[in-house]
This record gives C-alpha cells, structure tokens and sequence, in this order.
C-alpha cells in the first residue's frame, strides 16, 4: 500500500528482468488507476534509465485507490499486470496549488481557475532557457524563483529542452547532463530529466505554475512529428502529476532562423502544419490523466497556430518587442482574440521584453499590464531580456543564429529591472478586488481609449462595486487641465476614491464621491501615469 496526500505527486518504478537493446523504444508502459468512485485514468510511465520505468500519480480525492500496469510486451510479467492500492489522505499543508486543486478553464471562458473555484491571477514570467545549466541548479534557479515569488509571480514559461534560438546540438541547450535527446533524436536522455523534475518540483513548492513548453516550432521540421509525440509523452509522463499547463510549442508556425523555402508560405503548406500542430495538441490532451490547460505560444495569435482553436484551452498572443511602436498592435491583437470564436482566455504570452533593444523600460511594462487586464485578458506574461536566454555575467548567451546577440545583460541584473516588481504591485492591488468578474467599461472615463488612440485612459471594474481607471502618463494632462470625467456613477452610491501609484505602490486619498453625477478627475500628484480607484463604502 502506498500512502500519499490528495493533490501530492507519489512516485513508484518498476524494473525489468528482462533485458532491452532500446528500452525507450521498445517498450511502453501504462498505469490504470481506479479512482474511490470506480472511475479510472490511464497514466503514461516514463523510462527512467536501464531497464527501469518510474509512474507518478496525483490523486485528485480522499480515499483509496487501486492500479494494475498494462505493458507493450504483455509477456514481461516483471512489467505487465503488476497491480497496487495508494491510500490518499487530505492535504493539510499552506501551499495554494495543493490546496486548491489542479487549474482549469473558468465557466465563463475568461479565465483560469483552481479545482475549488478560486480563479487563477496569471502574472507570469518568461524563462524560455530556465532548464539549462547557465541558470544553475539549485543556487541561481532558487535565487530566481524566490525573487518572483516575493513579487507575487504565480507561473513561469520555460521550455523543455528544445530550445528557440539556437541549432540543434548547440552546447547551449546543455544542462548538467547534457542534452534531451540523442542528436538523431533516435533515444531520450533520462538524466536531462532527472535535472528538469528538480527545477520543476521547486517551482511548484514555491507556488508557482510551470508552463511546461514542449518545443519551439521549428522542431516540427527539426525532430518530425512522430518524434515530438514521443517527446510529449515523456514530458506528460514526468510532469503530469504537478500543477502545471502545457504549452504545445513556442512560435509554432515560425520557420527556422534565415531559412528561405518560398514553399513554405503557400495556403496549403500552412493549412498542412496547422494540421500538424492540431494533431500534437490533441495527442496531449489524449495522453494527460489530469487533462491541464493546453495552449500554443504564436507568432501573432495562439488561434492562428492550428486548424482548429477549439483544440486550444486558452489562447497565447505574441505582439512585438518595439517598446512603443507594439502598444497599439498589442491592444488590436487582444480586443481581435477576445472578440474570436470560440471564446477562450486569452493572455499576452509575449511582449516587449524589459530592456530589450535597449528599450522596453518599465513604463511599457506598466501600459501593457494595465491595459490589458482592463480590457479582458486573463493575466500576464512578463519578460525580461536577459532572462529568458540566460545570460551570465562571465559569459552571455551570444548571437542568434542571424548572427547578432540580443543584449548581454546578465540574469541576476535583469531579473532586478524594476518593471517585475511593479506588475506585482500591480496585481496586489487588483487582488484586492474580485477580479476575475471585471467588466470592461471604458465608457466610465472621458476620454477614454479608442482603436485610433490607445493613449487615452481604460476603465473596467464591477458596476456597483469598484472602478479602476488607468491614466497613461500622455493622458495625464487631461485630468491636469481638469477635462477628464468619471461617467455614469450610480445615484444613491458613495465611493473613496484614490490615486495608486503604479511604480510603488503608495496611495494618494482623493476623499469620498458621491454618484448621480460625473466626477471630475483630480490633478494627478506627478506627470506620470497613474490608476484611479473608487471603490463602493
């Protein structure tokens, strides 16, 4: 009998007599396990080296399980039809993704939240290279980690081994045991995964979801997609049994880097690797017992990626790195995704890295993160040159294959860019609130943003309840001049109001507000941007 707590990953191997030439390929192995109510989920065993396969099971209930093994060579009996009980008791511990369940897709579609129904704050971070070993294991990454955690990060991106940005076989794709799969792609390396579970496993008793990234697109060309489904496999296998979401592969349509191939712009060549990219999703969701949120990281749009976006559980967009010059083509991107059938969340997956090109300064990541969230996504993702490629301080990532470097910032110096700390602030205030049942009102302010002018203020909250307004800082002249309005407050309703700095936190009382008239907007304390709040006394 093995004993384990409700949402806790148990882990337990079997090993084979019988010996093996190519045990990766010539064996696969599976756990049913028969739930207390009598219902039962196939769970995918990994090789784990030698002649030795390893199963680790979530129980998502109180109670006792049993579970009999169903192997590829049903004559090892070493491996096939070996059976077991697993006794779950109650967690009892404080960590909000044990306690609350695995995340799920919210029933009104526009957003994620856990199996109790506590909606899920999406404030990622982008760690595309966290697995390899210039982010050393355990001082850099736990140095990584506890810095997002203090921030109030609750996920991280980060890609299982196939990297972007790189050829296969570059020795930066190493971790401390190499690389993920044999060069040909003919076997995978175990131990690269042994190095991964370790990295994983902390981020998930930090509280922080991984976004486990399967591969970036190219690998679809580099690797074939029977490759790739035995490379997914082995992720769901390994990494099921945590709370985590998948992300089917980064920049999924995206050729590899300088390649010119004029077949590969042609309808029918993209319909045939949207098709492609459909397939593996469905293949995920196919293998998961827990069946965690699945999406595809894009070019432009998530949706875009695959043939069918109703494969998709939410939607990923991709909106440029030009500082300024990506803001309105971000906020186009989101309000067209939000608008698309079928309705799904939808999440700024990434955007203007802090600090790339020199630019991208924390200003940006503010008007991104306000926006957003003001017009309906259902979170955030972060990013921050530096981080995502890993750079060292002795020794920086380098030139991409087109043969320029995007930046040498070091990691640690990166990760203290002040424009992380200022969305957590940011999502501490929005925390404050029921967040997850905003409505987007930009009709509530005046001016307020347009398709022609995103420079203008946003406004979304819960009518009756709370308004948030974000003022850019262009805006901030008009509540200056005293030609900015807050419309429409109910008659009867008092609020407090108050200026929130965005860059620290600090809150400036603007006193009390009463409704049945239009409230003119204070002069801000600085030129800067600011989010007016009134909440209902």
């Amino acid at each position: 009998m093995l004993y384990t707590r409700r949402n806790c990953v148990t882990e337990w191997a079997y090993t084979s007599g019988r010996t093996y030439a190519d045990p990766f390929n010539d064996v696969e192995l599976d756990v049913i396990v028969t739930d207390p109510d009598g219902g039962s989920v196939t769970v995918p065993a990994f090789w784990a080296g030698d002649q030795t396969w390893r199963v680790r099971f979530a129980p998502r209930q109180i109670g006792q399980y049993t579970f009999r093994t169903v192997c590829s060579d049903a004559g090892n009996a070493d491996l096939h039809g070996q059976t077991g009980a697993l006794l779950a008791a109650a967690y009892e511990g404080d960590n909000p993704l044990l306690r609350r369940g695995f995340l799920r897709v919210a029933a009104d579609r526009r957003h994620l939240e856990h199996a109790d129904g506590t909606p899920f704050f999406w404030l990622a971070d982008t760690w595309w290279m966290g697995f390899t070993k210039r982010l050393s294991w355990p001082a850099d990454f736990q140095q990584l980690t506890a810095d997002r955690v203090a921030k109030g990060f609750t996920a991280v991106q980060i890609v299982a081994g196939l990297y972007p940005d790189m050829d296969w076989y570059d020795e930066r794709g190493m971790n401390e045991a190499g690389f993920p799969w044999t060069k040909d792609f003919s076997r995978i390396n175990p131990a690269y995964f042994d190095m991964a579970d370790l990295r994983i496993a902390h981020l998930v008793r930090a509280g922080i979801v991984p976004c486990i990234v399967g591969e970036w697109g190219y690998f679809m060309d580099f690797a074939g997609p029977e490759v790739l489904k035995k490379h997914w496999r082995y992720i769901v296998a390994r990494y099921s049994a945590y709370p985590v979401t998948w992300c089917t592969a980064g920049e999924a349509m995206m050729n590899y880097y300088l390649l010119k191939d004029p077949q590969r712009n042609t309808d029918e060549w993209k319909l045939g690797r949207r098709k492609q990219w459909a397939d593996l999703v469905r293949h995920i969701r196919a293998l998961d017992p827990n069946k965690h949120p699945i999406t595809i990281h894009p070019t432009q749009f998530g949706r875009e990626q695959v043939d069918d976006p109703a494969v998709l559980d939410f939607e990923m967009l991709q909106t440029g790195h030009s500082g300024f010059n990506s803001l309105a083509n971000t906020l186009n991107a989101l309000e067209k995704s939000l608008a698309a059938a079928p309705t799904l969340p939808v999440l700024i997956g990434e955007v203007n890295y802090e600090g790339i090109m020199e630019s991208s300064r924390e200003e940006i990541q503010r008007f991104i993160f306000w926006t957003a969230m003001l017009t309906g996504a259902m979170g955030h993702t972060y990013g921050a040159n530096g981080i995502w490629q890993v750079n060292g301080r002795e020794q920086p990532y380098g030139a991409s294959p087109h043969g320029s470097s995007w930046g040498n910032r070091p990691w640690d110096q990166a990760a203290a860019l002040p424009g992380s700390g200022q969305l957590g602030i940011a999502k501490r205030l929005l925390e404050r609130y029921p967040w997850a049942q905003f409505e987007t009102h930009h009709e509530w302010v005046e001016p307020h943003q347009t398709t022609e002018k995103r420079m203008l203020p946003y406004a979304a909250g819960i009518p009756g309840q709370v308004r948030v307004i974000y003022i850019p800082a262009e805006a901030s002249w008009v509540a200056w001049r005293g030609a900015m309005l807050v419309k429409e407050l109910e008659a009867g309703a008092t609020y407090r109001a108050f200026y929130f700095d965005p860059t620290n936190g600090a809150e400036h009382d603007l006193g009390t507000v009463s409704g049945g008239a239009d409230y003119v907007v204070p002069k801000p304390p600085v030129f800067q941007d600011w989010v007016l709040v009134l909440e209902r006394t």
